[in-house]
């Protein structure tokens, strides 16, 4: 038998139910639009400035692999994975094989490693980096919807959307350009996995860095 919440509610309490039943579906839209980035689930979508112009958003790379590195040029740790050539040659071979390779810049502005469009991409010029293209992100709105804690802090999406690798750019957290070469580069080994048509071995790592630099 189906049961009627009204059933002998008086008219006070009938609009009370109204606006308890109002609450629980506000709730559940903010919750929606505030997923998180977890393994192997659907990676938060998102669109925002690019430094070139014009907008980037996830879902226009559906069905490619997808890096999202976070990043800030005044940080030691990424200053070390960029002046060693580190990071450069890994955009390089990524997107040489159809990969995307995303950077995000989440500082706020006023803060460490804030820039506009012009300066980020003259930064990438000087820097020899090739990324498939720069998200500027400084409400940090991208960020927050990652959870990203560190520059660089470095996610991988598949072709089909799903969040497959989350973590440290590799397994040796210091500032030491000799370090690279004892290290195990945890996004180069994640995308041999997903090129063989694996789950990354190390799908979850810790990241090291700077923090970002979000507003207030």
């Amino acid at each position: 038998m189906k049961l009627n919440p009204f059933l002998g509610a008086t008219a006070p309490q009938r609009k009370s139910v109204w606006a308890i039943a109002a609450g629980l579906s506000f709730a559940l839209v903010t919750s929606s639009a505030c997923a998180v980035a977890n393994l192997d689930q659907p990676a938060p979508t998102f669109s925002a400035p690019a430094a070139s112009g014009g907008t980037i958003s996830l879902e226009q790379y559906r069905g490619k692999t997808v890096v999202l590195e976070w990043t800030n040029h005044d940080c030691p740790f990424v200053k070390k994975h960029y002046e060693s050539g580190n990071i450069p040659s890994l955009q390089k071979d990524a997107v040489g094989k159809g990969i995307v390779w995303l950077q995000v810049i989440s500082s706020a502005p006023g803060k460490q490693g804030h820039v506009d469009g012009a300066t980020a991409l003259k930064l990438n010029v000087d820097r020899g980096a090739a990324p498939t293209g720069t998200v500027l992100d400084p409400d940090g709105k991208v960020g927050r919807l990652y959870e990203a804690v560190t520059t660089p802090h470095i996610f991988i999406v598949n072709p089909d959307g799903k969040l497959v690798y989350k973590g440290g750019i590799d397994s040796v957290a210091s500032i030491k350009k000799d370090d690279i070469a004892k290290a195990d580069n945890y996004v180069k080994l994640a995308l041999n996995d997903l090129a063989g048509g694996k789950k990354p071995a190390h799908a979850s790592t810790q990241p090291y860095g700077c923090t970002v630099k979000y507003a207030n």
